[in-house]
């Protein structure tokens, strides 16, 4: 990072308990721990999150259906990291009250203060809130994500001071970079609705070939690009269609393909039927060999998403688990019926 990083200088940092209308960072809106900005765009595209993080979502996905991934492996979006927060001055603010309350107890506030205020480090660097390197770097802090998900407690190291231009410490992984900030995105990540056009459409017969699609002005790569303007570093996180999973709802059902997994072909997942090809065999679709009777079946459409993304100082695409993102909707089947004559 030390080629990428050039922190700006005249910094205005929040103290915890100021409104969000003040809650800026070098003029770019930002919040403490475990809060959300409200700070959006006229059109809902460009806002800013916790920390120094900006989101710049024009080129996600939309519509009162749109959704976020879900990881194919175990992975998941850090729930937490590290990043600048306060300068010196900034730091005493948000400390000393904390440590006048005494509700963290009096050998917490001691050691904070030796730490912070009395240079008690080994080096004594951090004397009187490391005033005399005012201008010259940050205190870095943890930020959490607000939904607080599993391991959103993990960064609970003490707030650490690094130099302008300098990498934070080595022994931080969760500390900001450009491939945190991609994971950061991967979250941001919003996928249309996985409603496929069906025909025949909504009611079907037994054993009539039913064809299946999406709408492919819909389904194209969306990304979203995070970054921290403070430190000058950015990564962009892009999705793309890669297939679609067909599961019928029953096992009284045949899939075409018969792996039920639509591959996208010549930028189109599936074919719209067409007048006159009701008896052929549709590249994607199903073939239900059983009535639903006085119910429907639920077919389940799950869209999977390539990810990747690029970034400050990476060269070419880096990989993150593939998204998927699905939906039910209902299917009635009907018996077809015989007409004597």
């Amino acid at each position: 990072m030390k080629s990428t990083v050039a922190l700006a200088l005249g910094l205005l940092i929040l103290v915890p308990g100021q409104a969000l209308a003040d809650d800026t960072f070098d003029d770019h809106t930002q919040n403490p721990p475990g809060t959300q900005a409200k700070g959006d765009a006229d059109d809902g595209t460009l806002s800013a999150t916790a920390g120094a993080v900006v989101y710049d979502r024009s080129k996600n996905g939309s519509g009162p259906s749109a959704g976020a991934v879900t990881s194919t492996t175990s992975w998941t979006p850090p729930p937490c990291y590290y990043a600048p927060k306060y300068t010196p001055a900034q730091l005493k603010a948000y400390l000393e009250p904390i440590w006048e309350a005494g509700s963290t107890g009096p050998e917490w506030d001691l050691g904070q203060r030796n730490k912070y205020e009395d240079g008690g480090t080994k080096d004594g660097t951090y004397k009187d809130f490391n005033k005399a390197m005012t201008g010259k770097g940050y205190w870095w802090d943890s930020y959490v994500n607000g939904d607080y998900p599993v391991g959103w407690d993990s960064c609970d190291k003490d707030i650490f001071w690094v130099d302008t231009n300098d990498d934070p410490p080595a022994d931080i992984p969760e500390a900001i970079t450009p491939e945190v900030l991609a994971q950061l995105a991967y979250a941001e990540i919003r996928v249309p609705s996985t409603k496929i056009e069906l025909a025949p459409e909504d009611t079907t017969k037994v054993n009539l070939p039913t064809w299946a699609w999406l709408d492919t002005a819909e389904f194209k790569p969306v990304s979203v690009t995070a970054s921290v303007p403070l430190l000058g570093i950015e990564a962009t996180t892009t999705a793309e269609p890669v297939s679609l999973k067909i599961e019928p709802g029953t096992d009284d059902a045949t899939t075409y393909p018969p792996s039920g997994v639509c591959e996208i072909n010549d930028g189109r997942i599936g074919e719209a039927y067409a007048k006159g090809r009701a008896d052929e065999t549709p590249p994607c679709g199903v073939r239900y060999l059983r009535s639903s009777g006085d119910g429907s079946y639920k077919l389940r459409a799950t869209v999977t998403w390539k990810i990747h993304w690029t970034g400050t100082g990476v060269n070419g695409e880096q990989g993150l688990p593939d998204g998927t993102f699905g939906a039910e909707q209902d299917v009635i089947v009907q018996e077809i019926q015989a007409v004597n004559r």
